[in-house]
């Protein structure tokens, strides 16, 4: 059987597994499903959501969403922040493995080599919105042990809390706090980890240092240093420029103020100062050569919250935060053909984003015999200024046509209600009005454009029983043209005219999926779910880049709008959990097209399966298991990689069906001389399969051995 069959035998297969488990569950009686609560089961599905307004579980909220918590990361030990989301159906890493090339794609909406995706993913830390974007460089630069939890709020209805034109969703990070060390009872916690992979020599040095002081105040002190050299591929090959070192820290402080206030301050800082690195970070090329570069990410927030639980009418948070990622360049191999136009890129630059940004929210409650309502409301207001400072080799500034300077002020207010009755029906509306001003940079002699958009919702969740539970979700958003998409006037290949007669992007999206739930489906006390969460994304004007460049374009804009397309499928997650197992799934079915031309839009990965399973000691304290994901061909024939180009039968352009297998040992003794330590070991593309990912330029890591060791003490 071909690898293509074989995939496809796979994801049909798993997915037939997915509805027994949910039928099974479906047939579990609703007094056997309340034991789930007596035996103290969190499955992937009942963990906690709360970034969708009101906290709840993942299952009973009418959105597609994943969280992932610290045993998933620590169980992963990730190099990167991309390998935090490879098991979630719909969310991929686009660009590269590499620490500086990575950046999101949700549901098909998102690029490496399309610098206008800014704003159609939503990335949070602490509720600080975190953007950049860069020629041949990734989006987001951070570190994973900086972090206890990440939430992935898929689609456009989350642009009501968290900001206009979210078409494909929202990521917050949440970082670790004091109190994820001190154990009850005492007041200080110390934590020392090292963890090392075979594949490229990568090491991990992290110290967590935690102090509570009285009653009101807690501290927490991280630092942590990550380095490795280029990886190796299935096929023995090296892939040039995935070598890194970086050092990552945090600072945060946590305050009781009067009866029920609380007061965070945090600040946290990424840095990658790295000599000879590739300078396209995205794409396999090394035509543009080495060059030295040096990346700091800084992240400063403060914020209060208050639930005021005497007066139902105040439930307050407050923050304020600051955002600075800036990139150094200089040195490149080709230097000496520094100029403007294309050729900029090798030029000595910097290039910054710096983003101040205020967040207020109010929530009011109201509770009735068999009813609670839930009235939200706020504004967020940010402020960005985009930096590019490049230099002929004689220390001449001038200005960068594919990167141009200006400012981005937006301001938004929304409201969202969510009403609940008998604990059976939930209704959330929702709406937003945001208000936007880009002003180029003087040397553009360009005019500031300004412009509104307005995204409303309404989702909804019914439970007949404690087993079953329908919901669905309507979701209109408007993206604005970035400073990217509206200024620039040159590429890589070509120069152009600015894009100013942009027009804002337009979604309608629409959600409908199911829910069981159902426990002692196997033994007493188990507990499993399944989730089905089907959708239809109508975007209007969708922004593109004006491809193809060729001689003699400057006469043209450079982006355009694609005038309709649609993005539809369905995710599946199911997730069972007994005494001495586990279980995880997850599929993603999503296309994408042009509808005035038919065309596959390339942004979509194919359809896929996530597979865990694993097993529990626990008179050990042992967890182990096996991880795979089948992906299948690209949907578009064209790019498969069986079926190439004339005159480009090696293209890495082009991909094709694979499946890749992962192994995890977990040991956390809780009692005796070795409480307090942690080993997990992991081998990572167990077969050594050779395959490249759709979204991504550089063929992947092949085996990888890795292993953490950490311990922590108390006092």
């Amino acid at each position: 059987m071909g690898l293509v069959a074989r995939n496809k035998t796979a994801l049909l297969g798993g997915a037939a597994i997915m509805v027994l488990v949910g039928l099974q569950a479906a047939n579990a009686q609703e007094a056997q499903t309340n034991e789930q609560d007596k035996n103290g089961r969190v499955t992937l599905l009942q963990r906690l959501v709360i970034g969708t307004g009101l906290d709840k579980v993942a299952i009973d909220t009418p959105q597609s969403v994943t969280v992932i918590d610290q045993e998933d990361i620590d169980r992963r030990q990730p190099e990167t922040i991309g390998e935090i989301f490879r098991d979630i159906p719909g969310i991929n890493i686009t660009g590269s493995e590499r620490l500086l090339g990575q950046s999101f794609n949700i549901r098909g909406i998102g690029a490496p080599e399309n610098t206008g995706d800014g704003g159609r993913i939503i990335v949070n830390v602490d509720g600080a919105q975190k953007f950049y974007e860069q020629y041949r460089l990734g989006s987001f630069f951070s570190e994973p042990e900086l972090y206890q939890r990440a939430e992935v709020l898929r689609g456009p209805a989350s642009s009501t809390l968290y900001g206009s034109g979210a078409l494909g969703g929202v990521i917050n990070f949440e970082t670790k706090d004091a109190s994820d060390f001190i154990a009850e009872g005492q007041n200080g916690a110390l934590r020392l980890k090292s963890s090392w992979n075979s594949n490229g020599n990568g090491y991990l040095l992290s110290s967590v240092l935690a102090q509570r002081w009285g009653e009101n105040a807690e501290f927490l002190l991280t630092g942590n240093s990550r380095a490795s050299d280029v990886y190796t591929s299935g096929n023995g090959n090296e892939i040039l420029g995935t070598n890194f070192k970086a050092w990552s820290g945090l600072a945060k402080g946590t305050f009781n103020v009067g009866d029920e206030g609380t007061l965070r301050l945090s600040y946290q800082q990424w840095d990658s100062d790295l000599d000879d690195q590739q300078l396209s970070q995205t794409s396999a090329t090394a035509f543009f050569g080495l060059i030295d570069r040096h990346i700091v990410d800084q992240t400063a927030i403060a914020s209060y919250e208050n639930p005021f639980a005497d007066n139902d009418m105040l439930d307050v948070k407050l923050s304020a935060s600051y955002s600075n990622t800036h990139n150094e360049q200089r040195n490149a191999d080709m230097r000496a053909a520094c100029g403007t136009g294309s050729m900029a890129v090798v030029c000595d630059s910097n290039y910054a984003y710096e983003t101040w940004q205020f967040n207020a929210q109010n929530t009011m409650e109201w509770v009735g015999d068999s009813w609670t309502n839930h009235f939200t409301f706020g504004s967020q207001t940010g402020y960005q200024t985009r930096v590019a400072e490049a230099f002929f080799n004689d220390g001449t500034q001038f200005p960068v046509a594919f990167h141009p300077e200006g400012t981005d002020l937006k301001t938004g207010v929304f409201a969202q209600n969510e009403f609940v009755w008998d604990d059976r029906l939930t209704i959330i509306p929702g709406m937003r009005l945001d208000w936007h001003k880009l002003t180029p940079d003087s040397a553009l002699d360009a005019p500031s454009s300004d412009d509104t958009a307005f995204s409303p919702k309404i989702a909804a969740l019914y439970k007949f029983n404690d087993t079953f539970s329908v919901f669905g979700s309507v979701a209109h958003t408007e993206r604005f043209p970035t400073i990217d998409e509206v200024f620039s006037t040159a590429s890589s290949s070509s120069t152009f005219l600015p894009s100013l007669g942009l027009k804002k992007e337009q979604s309608n999206n629409f959600e409908a999926g199911f829910a069981l739930s159902g426990s002692d489906l196997l033994q007493a006390g188990d507990a499993g779910q399944l989730k089905v969460t089907s959708f239809f994304n109508a975007v209007t004007d969708l922004i593109a880049l004006n491809r193809p460049f060729t001689a003699g374009f400057n006469n043209k804009p450079g982006f355009i709008n694609i005038e309709e397309a649609e993005i539809y499928g369905f995710e599946v997650e199911a997730a069972y959990d007994a005494d001495y197992v586990f279980a995880n799934a997850g599929y993603s079915y999503v296309v994408g097209k042009n509808k005035q031309t038919g065309a596959y839009l390339t942004t979509v990965a194919p359809h896929e399966l996530a597979l865990t399973l694993g097993g529990k000691m626990p008179d050990h304290d042992v967890t182990f298991g096996w991880k795979a994901r089948f992906v299948a061909g690209p949907q578009d024939p064209a790019r498969d990689r069986n079926t190439p180009p004339v005159g480009d039968p090696n293209s890495t352009r082009f991909a094709t069906a694979f499946d890749v297998h992962d192994i995890f040992l977990t040991w956390k003794p809780q009692d005796g001389q070795l409480a307090g330590w942690e080993t997990n070991l992991g081998v990572d593309n167990l077969f050594d399969r050779q395959y490249k990912e759709f979204l991504m330029n550089d063929d992947a890591k092949g085996r990888t051995f890795k292993i953490s060791l950490s311990k922590e003490l108390g006092w």
